[in-house]
């Protein structure tokens, strides 16, 4: 079990990416969250298997037709055992 802080950078906000996020961890069991930056960024946090992950991140970087990732920055993180789903965290004080 490995988790993982990680920033997005590309086009990455009002292209659907959290929901592209939440439904691809879901699909690989894994848990955590996913936020939008004030400085457009995307700040993710993915916990599970280390193989899951890898290929969690595989994906994300593949985006689709209207999601481009440039560059992914992660660093591993200590473990949240009571997490139980992969959400959407709403910030919506820099709307």
């Amino acid at each position: 079990m490995k988790r993982y802080y990680a920033i997005v950078e590309g086009r990455v906000q009002g292209v659907g990416f959290c929901s592209f996020c939440i439904q691809t961890a879901r699909e690989f069991g894994l848990t955590g969250s996913v936020r939008n930056l004030s400085n457009g960024m995307v700040e993710i946090y993915v916990q599970g298997e280390a193989l899951k992950i890898d290929a969690f991140f595989a994906v994300l970087k593949q985006g689709d037709f209207l999601i481009r990732v440039d560059n992914i920055s992660q660093k591993e993180v200590p473990i949240e055992p009571r997490e139980k789903s992969f959400v959407c965290n709403y910030d919506s004080s820099w709307y």
